[in-house]
């Protein structure tokens, strides 16, 4: 099937509409499997049981759009294998809470059979010189592991708050789908292009349903199906043509995620704490802390997202001087919010002042009483 702009919007209102439909199933079947997030410690940001499967309709949205319109690709097979494992190693962490490096070793071993399925960053291109870096079959190895473990990290641990994962996939993920859709004719990723949008469909048909005040949570299974998506998708790319394009800049694009990603490694090494232990240290952490609440902190995570897609999507354009300005600008909200603790929104709590008068009047009573049973006594 030739991918055309028809065939692309199909993809994605496919995904959108099947995501839609699937999230209140999720909804209804998270508590009869014991899908259930309870909150047990203050990293939470919600203070009830919500139900964490909606990564089935997110799944199930982009899943079926692929097979319809790109199923026949043999570059999808693999990516779609790699998906629905990655998918159930998740959901299996939100039903049992495996031990992180159980976790891990899974994601390995799904990096691995890609590697050997044929998903293989094989160089990148020299800056220092002209011609490109090939790898060795070790480094291959090596770097595409890494790649695909790493990117499917990324997504998984910016989900903190309602809608902020799924709305950063969307936004990474539309990125990428037009960097592709630009190059497309000249290094043949119109299968990337179509696989993202239909990742960005599944995202958004379900964030109506995540946003704040969220009504169900993607849960692991969902965080890490969406990076891993983007991860091997990046990787799909002809790559004898362009490294750059396929897997440099979904590096910027998704540099929210990345930086706090390797924030909290940084962190938590410095701490001395376990890499895979969860804090309260990353970035949407700090602007709740400094009074932002939920909504509006993730619309600030958003924009920022999308100066870097944008950002990525000039340096595919080879406009690296504009692409430069806007990571900056990113770079000194990204300061801002980290380097700024004493920094407080202001409160405003509204007051009951029929309830406020009526304890007034207790404790003024309160105070006579007393004041009556010494001059009794002194009596």
């Amino acid at each position: 099937m030739e991918i055309t702009r028809t065939v692309l919007l199909a993809a994605f209102a496919t995904a959108f509409v099947l995501a839609f439909v699937f999230s209140p199933v999720a909804i209804r079947l998270a508590p009869k499997i014991g899908a259930m997030d309870i909150p047990k410690d203050s990293r939470r940001m919600h203070t009830k049981a919500m139900p964490r499967f909606g990564g089935l309709a997110i799944f199930i949205g982009t899943t079926i759009s692929l097979l319809i319109f790109g199923g026949q690709n043999d570059k999808v097979v693999p990516v779609l294998i790699g998906g629905t494992l990655i998918y159930i190693l998740g959901v299996v962490d939100d039903l049992k809470n495996l031990d992180p490096k159980v976790k891990f070793a899974g994601q390995f071993v799904v990096a691995v059979l890609m590697y050997y399925m044929g998903l293989r960053i094989r160089f990148i291109t020299n800056y220092f010189g002209d011609g490109t870096l090939h790898f060795g079959t070790a480094v291959c190895f090596i770097v595409t592991v890494l790649w695909i473990v790493g990117i499917t990290n990324t997504i998984n641990l910016i989900d903190g708050l309602d809608g902020l994962a799924a709305g950063t996939a969307a936004i990474a993920s539309l990125c990428i789908a037009y960097i592709a859709y630009i190059h497309g004719d000249e290094y043949g990723m119109m299968i990337v292009c179509l696989a993202m949008v239909s990742v960005a469909g599944g995202c958004l048909g379900f964030l109506p349903f995540n946003f704040y005040p969220a009504k169900i949570f993607m849960g692991d299974g969902g965080s890490l199906f969406l990076g891993f998506m983007i991860a091997a998708m990046s990787v799909v790319g002809p790559l004898k043509q362009s490294t750059v394009i396929a897997v440099v800049l979904p590096v910027i694009v998704l540099g929210i995620p990345i930086f706090d990603t390797f924030f909290a490694i940084f962190r938590r090494l410095i701490n001395r704490r376990p890499i895979m232990e969860a804090d309260k240290g990353h970035l949407h952490h700090h602007l709740m802390a400094l009074g932002y609440g939920q909504r509006r902190a993730v619309l600030m995570l958003y924009g920022i997202s999308a100066i870097m897609g944008m950002a990525a999507v000039l340096v595919s354009r080879e406009l690296f001087k504009d692409a430069v300005v806007l990571i900056g600008i990113a770079g000194i909200y990204l300061y801002v919010f980290l380097t700024d603790p004493n920094h407080k929104m202001p409160h405003i709590k509204a007051v009951n002042i029929a309830k406020e008068e009526r304890q007034q009047e207790k404790k003024v009573a309160e105070t006579e009483k007393k004041e009556d049973g010494k001059e009794k006594d002194s009596l």
